[in-house]
């Protein structure tokens, strides 16, 4: 018997590819952006996949975590 239901770790991967596939309807200096948000999504997918319900919720937590985690950086690095 098959999957009657998407996991989160399934819709993560489904939402980044979406973004993915926006991102050609973008500006081109914007479009790189794009690409660097669905790989922030898919980074924490499967750590998601135990905490949330939601796919896009997991994505966008995924994101801010990975945003979060840059702007520590460059606050070090001043």
């Amino acid at each position: 018997m098959g999957r009657s239901y998407e996991s989160v770790r399934m819709g993560v991967n489904a939402t980044a590819e979406r973004w993915m596939r926006a991102r050609k309807y973008l500006r081109e200096g914007d479009r790189a952006y794009a690409e660097r948000l669905a790989a922030m999504a898919k980074k924490h997918a499967s750590a998601c996949f135990y905490n949330f319900d939601d796919a896009v919720e997991a994505a966008v937590f995924s994101v801010l975590i990975e945003i979060a985690r840059e702007v520590e950086e460059l606050n070090v690095d001043l």
